[in-house]
Parts: structure tokens; C-alpha cells; sequence
């Protein structure tokens, strides 16, 4: 593993002779950075390097560092020749449409395709952004895109980790052709050797460089009511990241908060540290109520500090919106009048394919004053048009301020002078939690724009019960483990087994990242299995007795305990004929021990010492054997029973030698993508939806892809569509059950119920009805409305692809029913 160097300092002349001869060894490298408009770090060199030598790279550092230039030089490097592809995977659409419109620019729209699944532009040339699921897709497909693939860059690779979608970017690294260099950016992971192992062992030669050096160092600091004051202690006198002794003795209340400035500085100080330990203690001032600076008062407050541009994250949708709104009352204007119309401009150009009738609906006029005072929101319920224009009047530096959820920190170009964390918790969809260190990291990881920026600033408003070594101690951690969140599916099951059969599918699934994780335990388990079973044999041999069988006698001394303890126990309820059951056999046991040889021997004690050891030691070996019983093999037993589940139901069929293949229904299974894939595969081969109108498919396929919150109420039956909808959401319903009691059976976890929520909204839409009245049926953000629209249309091209051309026509014309106003609106050109 290569980590990244110091670049400051005088070289000596062996370090330039050195480094004179690598520069001599990579041409490419000395070219790409000869057309840069300034100089390549350490690690980035050292990543091009390898990928210059023929050599896969994973390129882990923090956010803002510059792993995306490592991907460009892989660009570059395919278009040297005159045939070599690059594909440019991203985990999200936004993040597609960016590398896009960038690579559009440096190379010109000739040379540039993206697919996004709902978009297809130019799939065939020669650099090719795509979310990872049409890569994967591709694979299944073998087709003819991937010839001349060169390079595929796998941006924000530690998305595998994610518990829906991470499973896609195990299956493309398997299965991409040896021949093609795997260029991997991930975050800063605390196992990213762990990671680089295994792509060393599935995709051959691989470079593994880490950098955990900012590019902008990070000033972090914490608002105490209305102070601005350093979290770590910057005096020089004490160790990195030791809490700051004022911030400390401020929050105990050691201070009067009252009468401290608005404009103290946020320099560090000294201050005398309260001898209570921190540790977990509560932290409440004294006397008042601990109050906090309204938003609009924050917000000139890093104004006065020059700390503007600033990203303030609330973990709420709704939240940012009404923070919006009250930056907007407190008067707050952070534009010029040459900015506001700048602004006006961008917003008209962006906007003018929106309906006029929409634009109330939408909350177009109060947006636009938004824009126009330089505040903004993001967040997912936001119309997708509404997102991009706020991202680029904040990369132009017309918008200063943005209340955005979690979602902005992942990968968007976005960065800002100030992160601003107003709590360290957030909801999970069922309790507040708080923050993990990853998380604080990504967030942050916001904070300096690199070429802008002497430093970033991150900024955490305090509130009462806050543990200034805890919220500490989260702020200094600055990696999180990189967990496989891999299983095989049955659209992946027939996939495979159509390519390799059935016995070598079991072996690809056994390379995953998944199973290499689990077999590093099982090492680690088993040798601590033999570690504990030499320690159980020196247990064993301490507690032999001339006399007889010491570990029969401590078996019956400490069943003799077990019993006696139960029945001394207070309320003692049981029935009078099991109390004198349980004294029954008390006696007994009593008696046996009396009378077995060993009873009488004069190191008694120190054998049952002995033996106790042994038990306790012989009862956490045996589980950890168990633990590794069921780790091993872990994903292919997985796959077995996803196969035996596809025979059963007809996908799979084996003949006389035993040999696997795939039916005319596998055949269909195969280009059925997503969670609900043999549910959807079994519909179409029982024709369930054969009678359907297109609105009604349309309402069944958003059935099928919705996803509920877990506050959400299913839509009222009485209020779903009827007639032949009833009809074939009924049948699907009951094939769900079907499905779901099989695969429990087969000890498969099960899927959620289909969910109807948003059908009768769908249903509308599909014929016609107005965006307002859709989304008061479905009192859904707008932007919410639209990504389970796309999500449904994805499915209805799915449907289209089908054997059934009567279905499939049905569903054609679903898609076109759905793909209408600002469902269809794309920013992409």
C-alpha cells in the first residue's frame, strides 16, 4: 500500500534524482500535468503512475482532496489511442449529469454518451457516464458496449457498503473482464487495505494508495449560545484534539454566556478546565435556560466572520424548508443587485420548459426570492430541475447560504467555506440517533474550497446536554470500516447460471467482497478457537483427580447450583407439583454428588476452580465454532437456496446429469431488475396484468417499486382505482404471499409487502390530472413525486422488453402516459 507524501519541504539532490526518474518513467503523467492549471499532489501522481504502469488503483481520501483528477488522467490516457474506452460509473444521477456536462466540455459532445437509465445520450462513444446499475446491467447482457473498454472508474465506490444498493458494485468488479483497469475512489475507510486485498484477489494487479491529508485544513469550532469559540484547544500547550479548556468551562456554565459579544473571535484561548472528568457526564449550564442564536442572527454572525459561503445541515426536510423561510423574515439579503439579476437570468433560462399552471404548485415565486437574497434549500423532496439550479448559482457564488439534508454530502460539487451542524443526531426511520464518525467526517469533508480557501471551517451550534469530550472525540475520528452489504439475488441467480452454470456461479459468488470479509473472521475465529482449545487442555489437566472423573462431578455441582438458585428465587410461583419436582431432583443430585469418588478429595476446591474455568472457556468456544459454522460458505448456502427456490417455481430446470439451465420463464427473470424481480417475472408468466388499461399498469408497477415511510398509512382501498386494477393488485398480492411463505421456507429473509400508497396518485397522473391534484392525493414533495415516478417508468421499460407483446404495448404506452410535465424534465443536454 502506497500512502500519500509530504510535498512541502527541499528536496535533497538524491530526492530529485529520484523523483527526476519517475517523471521520466511515466510520460502520460508529465503530460496530463503539463496541461493542468496547477500542480498534482503526492498521491495523485502516485495513483496516475500505476495506471500508466497497467496497474487497477483504489484511491482512498477525503472528500475534496482531488480523487476525481486520478479518474481524468484515465480519461486521458484512453484517448490517446484511437479505439479505448472509459466508462465513468457514479452512484447517483446528479453525479452522472455533472462528469457529463465536464467531460462534454474538455472533450466535445461527439465524445461523450450517458446513461442514466432514463436518459440515453450517444451510448457508443468513447467516454461514458452511466449510474452502476446500467454497468451491471451491460455485464448481464454482454453487450457489444463493452468492446475497447479500457477503464472503468468506480467514483464513491464505498456506496457498497449501502444496504440496497451496494450489492451492484460487487457484481460489476467481479465481473468486468480481466482486461479492463478498475479505477476506484473511495472516501477515507479504516479498512481500506482490507478492500485493496480483495480487489487485488478478484481484478489481478492493484495499487492501493491512502491519503488522509485534507487539502484544506479543517478550523473547527462551536457556537455556545453566542459565541464562536475553537472545539480543540489551539494554545500549542496541550496535544491535538484535546477539548478546548473555555469551551468546556462555557458550557459547565463556569462563564456568564449573557455578556459575552456576538463578535468574539473564534480563536482558541486559555481558560482553567474544570476538574470533572467528561466521559459521558451531562453538561447543563447553570441559571438560565440554554438559548441559541436564532438562524438569521447565525447567519450574519459568519458573515461578520467572512465565513460565508456556509452549508448548514438539518436533518430534515421539512426542517430546511422553514429554515429557509425564516432566514427569509429575519431580513437576511446576501446579494448584490448585479447578483440578483444574474440570477433572474439563470433561473428564467433553466425553468422556461415548466408549466405555467405548475409553478404555484411548485412554490416557484417563494423559491426564486430565495435565490434572489442568496438562500437556498437542498434536499430530496425538491423537484430535480429546482436541486440543479441551486447548485449552480452556489458553484457561481450567487447563492451564499444552503440548509441542506445529508444527501448533499455525497459526492455533489458543493463545497463551501463553512459546514454549519446544528445537531449531532438524526432520525433512522426509528429513533433519533446519534451522528456516527463517518458520517461527521463526510459532512464536513464540505468545509473548504480547495483553490478558495486557506482553511475550512465547520461550525457545531450547541445545545443543552452536549459532552464537549464526547462531541470531541466524534469530530477527531476521521475513518469508518467499509462493510459488504453483497447477496445474491434471483435476477442475479439466472443471470449467472446462463453465462457460467451453476457450479462456477457458486464460485464467483464465493469472491465477493462479502465472503472474503467473512472468511478474515473465520481466521481470526478459528485461531482463536485454537488458542482457547490448548487453554481448555491445561484447564482440563489442572482439574484431573486420582480419584475419578473430575468434569462428571463438576457437571452434576453446577447443575446442583443452577436448580438451587431457581428454586430460592423470590415469588416463587410455580405450581405445587413442579416445586416438588424440582426438590426431587435436588435431592438427587445432592446425593450423587455425596457419593461420587472424587467428592472426598482434599484439593476438591481447586479442581472445581479448574473445572469452573473450563466450563465458562468451553461454553464461548463452542460459540465461537458456531459463529464460524455459519460463516463459512455464507454466500453460496445464500445462493442454493435462491436456486432451489427457482427450480421449485420452474426458472431453473436440471437434467439427467444433474447440469442447471435456464426455462423460457428464466429467460424472462433475466431482464427483470430489481427487489421485486421474481415477483414481477412470476406476474408476466401468469399474465396478471394482461387486462390493464396503461394508467392501471402504471399504478401496479408504482405498487411494486414504491417504497412507504414508516409513518406512512397505506392508501384507503375504497380510494385505490377499480375495475381491473382491483383484479390484478388482488392476484399480485396473493402471488407476494405465495412468494414470501416460500422463501421462508427456504430460510430467505422475506420481502415487504407490495404498497400501495402511491397508486391512486399514479393512476391519476397517468391520465392526465393536474400536478396539483396529484400531489395532494399524494401529499408528497414534488421531487419525491418524481423520483418514484422515474423509479416506475424504469420498471414499465422492463415490462416493454417482454416476450408478451400485448403487455408490452400496454406498457409503452404507460411510460409515455407517466413521462409527461415534470416527470420528463431533464437538464441534461
Amino acid at each position: 500500500m502506497a500512502a500519500a507524501g509530504d510535498a512541502s519541504g527541499v528536496l535533497s539532490p538524491s530526492e530529485r534524482f529520484a523523483a527526476s526518474r519517475k517523471r521520466a518513467g511515466h510520460p502520460q503523467v508529465e503530460q496530463f500535468r503539463a496541461g493542468l492549471g496547477f500542480d498534482l499532489d503526492p498521491f495523485q501522481i502516485e495513483a496516475a503512475g500505476a495506471l500508466e504502469d497497467g496497474r487497477s488503483v483504489l484511491v482512498a481520501a477525503p472528500t475534496g482532496a482531488g480523487k476525481t483528477v486520478v479518474a481524468e488522467f484515465a480519461v486521458h490516457l484512453a484517448m490517446q489511442s484511437v479505439r479505448d474506452k472509459v466508462f465513468y460509473t457514479a452512484p447517483m444521477k446528479a453525479l452522472s449529469n455533472q462528469k457529463f456536462n465536464e467531460f462534454v466540455t474538455e472533450y466535445g459532445p461527439d465524445e461523450v454518451g450517458l446513461l442514466t437509465g432514463d436518459t440515453n445520450i450517444n451510448a457508443d462513444a468513447r467516454i461514458v457516464v452511466m449510474t452502476t446499475e446500467v454497468l451491471r446491467n451491460m455485464l448481464y447482457a454482454d453487450s457489444g458496449l463493452l468492446a475497447n473498454l479500457r477503464f472503468v472508474v468506480m467514483d464513491e465506490v464505498h456506496y457498497l457498503a449501502d444496504r440496497f444498493r451496494g450489492a451492484v458494485w460487487e457484481e460489476v468488479i467481479i465481473h468486468l473482464p480481466q482486461s479492463v483497469k478498475l479505477v476506484s475512489l473511495s472516501a477515507t475507510v479504516s479498512n481500506a487495505e482490507e478492500f485493496g486485498d480483495w480487489l487485488q484477489a478478484v481484478r489481478g494487479d492493484t495499487e492501493v494508495i491512502v491519503s488522509e491529508e485534507r487539502p484544506v485544513p479543517l478550523d473547527q469550532h462551536a457556537l455556545v449560545k453566542t459565541k464562536l469559540i475553537d472545539l480543540f484547544d489551539s494554545t500549542g500547550r496541550a496535544a491535538t484534539n484535546r477539548v478546548n479548556p473555555e469551551l468546556a468551562q462555557l458550557v459547565r456554565g463556569g462563564a456568564s454566556l449573557a455578556s459575552v459579544d456576538r463578535r468574539g473571535g473564534h480563536g482558541g484561548g486559555g481558560g482553567r478546565r474544570s476538574g470533572r472528568g467528561g466521559g459521558g457526564n451531562r453538561y447543563r449550564p447553570h441559571g438560565q435556560p440554554f438559548e441559541r442564536m436564532d438562524r438569521p442572527d447565525v447567519v450574519r454572525l459568519l458573515g461578520e466572520h467572512q465565513l460565508l459561503p456556509a452549508i448548514f445541515f438539518v436533518f430534515s426536510r421539512i426542517g430546511c424548508d422553514q429554515a429557509v423561510k425564516q432566514v427569509l423574515r429575519g431580513g437576511v439579503r446576501l446579494t448584490t443587485a448585479e447578483e440578483r439579476e444574474e440570477i433572474r437570468k439563470i433561473v428564467d433560462e433553466r425553468c422556461r420548459t415548466l408549466l405555467d399552471e405548475d409553478l404555484a404548485v411548485l412554490g416557484y415565486w417563494e423559491w426564486t426570492e430565495g435565490l434572489q437574497r442568496g438562500v437556498a434549500a437542498h434536499h430530496a423532496g425538491m423537484l430535480p430541475a429546482f436541486k440543479e439550479v441551486v447548485e449552480e448559482l452556489y458553484q457561481k457564488k450567487l447563492v451564499k447560504v444552503v440548509f441542506a439534508t445529508e444527501t448533499l454530502a455525497l459526492g455533489i460539487n458543493m463545497p463551501a467555506r463553512t459546514v454549519v451542524l446544528e445537531k449531532l443526531e438524526k432520525f433512522n426511520g426509528e429513533a433519533r440517533v446519534p451522528i456516527t464518525a463517518g458520517e461527521y467526517t463526510q459532512l464536513t469533508g464540505r468545509a473548504g474550497r480547495r483553490g478558495i480557501d486557506v482553511e475550512g471551517h465547520s461550525v457545531i451550534q450547541w445545545r443543552e446536554g452536549l459532552d464537549p469530550q464526547e462531541v470531541a472525540s466524534l469530530a477527531s475520528r476521521r475513518t469508518y470500516p467499509l462493510n459488504s452489504s453483497f447477496r445474491p439475488t434471483y435476477n442475479m441467480a439466472v443471470n449467472l447460471i446462463d453465462q457460467f452454470g451453476r457450479p462456477r456461479t457458486r464460485e464467483i459468488l464465493e469472491s465477493s467482497f462479502a465472503q472474503f470479509q467473512a472468511d478474515r473472521a473465520v481466521v481470526d475465529l478459528a485461531r482463536k478457537v485454537r488458542q482457547q482449545e490448548e487453554s481448555l487442555a491445561g484447564f482440563e489437566k489442572a482439574m484431573t483427580c486420582h480419584l475419578g472423573d473430575f468434569r462428571e462431578y463438576a457437571r452434576i455441582r453446577r447443575e446442583l447450583t443452577d436448580l438451587e438458585r431457581a428454586s430460592s428465587g423470590k415469588g416463587e410461583s410455580r405450581p405445587h407439583a413442579e416445586r416438588e419436582r424440582r426438590q426431587r431432583q435436588i435431592a438427587s443430585l445432592r446425593k450423587q454428588l455425596r457419593s461420587h469418588p472424587v467428592h472426598g478429595c482434599k484439593d476438591r476446591e481447586s479442581h472445581a476452580r479448574w473445572a469452573e474455568r473450563w466450563f465458562t472457556l468451553k461454553k464461548d468456544t463452542d460459540r465461537l465454532t458456531q459463529q464460524i459454522q455459519t460463516r463459512t460458505n455464507v454466500i453460496a448456502k445464500v445462493f442454493d437456496r435462491v436456486t432451489d427456490v427457482l427450480l421449485g417455481l420452474g426458472y431453473l430446470q436440471q437434467n439427467d446429469d444433474g447440469v442447471t439451465s435456464l426455462t423460457t420463464s428464466g429467460q424472462t427473470l433475466k431482464r427483470i431488475y430489481g427487489e421485486r424481480d421474481l415477483l414481477v417475472a412470476e406476474c408476466i408468466r401468469r399474465e396478471v396484468w394482461h387486462d390493464l388499461d396503461p394508467a392501471s399498469l402504471a399504478a401496479i408497477a408504482c405498487a411494486l417499486v414504491y417504497e412507504p415511510r414508516r409513518d406512512e398509512s397505506e392508501a384507503a382501498e375504497r380510494f385505490l382505482p377499480r375495475g381491473a386494477f382491483r383484479v390484478a393488485l388482488d392476484k399480485t398480492q396473493t402471488l407476494w404471499a405465495q412468494i414470501d411463505d416460500i422463501e421462508r421456507d427456504h430460510r430467505l429473509p422475506g420481502s415487504n409487502p407490495v404498497a400501495t400508497g402511491l397508486s391512486t396518485a399514479m393512476h391519476k397522473w397517468a391520465r392526465g390530472a393536474s400536478l396539483d391534484e396529484v400531489l395532494n392525493e399524494a401529499d408528497m414533495a414534488a421531487g419525491d413525486f418524481v423520483r418514484w415516478s422515474k423509479q416506475t417508468i424504469d420498471l414499465l421499460d422492463q415490462l416493454q422488453g417482454t416476450p408478451d407483446a400485448r403487455l408490452a404495448s400496454i406498457a409503452r404506452a404507460a411510460m409515455d402516459s407517466v413521462r409527461r410535465g415534470i416527470v420528463a424534465y431533464s437538464s441534461v443536454s
